[in-house]
């Protein structure tokens, strides 16, 4: 995913900058740093096994990965519709569901971290 923004970050100054209003520029930025936080959120989770159940880590990626799709995919597709012509109405609900998924994600990191209970090693 990390990857994926790199690539859109470069379309965007390449391609789409100039081509597109201010304001589609700034909604494609801010879909690229959704993605772009919420992919290092990602890799933080890799680390966290130790300290997460299995159950909350599953939960937490599956939400922090729809929410992306629905929220940045839905922010993407607005921002070029100058050039597309493409706008279905669609579009803001898709994103606010998305946004919601990745704010229940952060919810769940947190309860994670609260319902924690250190695991002894006894050797």
């Amino acid at each position: 995913m990390g990857a994926l923004g790199i690539v859109l970050g470069m379309v965007e100054s390449l391609v789409l900058s100039g081509n597109i209003s201010e304001k589609c520029i700034s909604v494609f930025d801010t879909a690229n740093e959704f993605l772009m936080f919420h992919t290092l959120a990602l890799l933080g989770l890799a680390f966290m096994n130790r300290y997460v159940s299995r159950s909350y880590l599953n939960s937490i990626y599956y939400l922090f990965v729809i929410g992306i799709i629905l929220f940045s995919g839905a922010q993407y597709i607005q921002s070029i519709k100058e050039l597309t012509g493409f706008n279905p109405g669609s579009l803001n609900i898709i994103a606010l569901v998305g946004g919601i998924l990745l704010f229940a994600g952060w919810v769940t990191l947190i309860f994670s971290g609260v319902s924690y209970t250190h695991k002894k090693q006894h050797h």
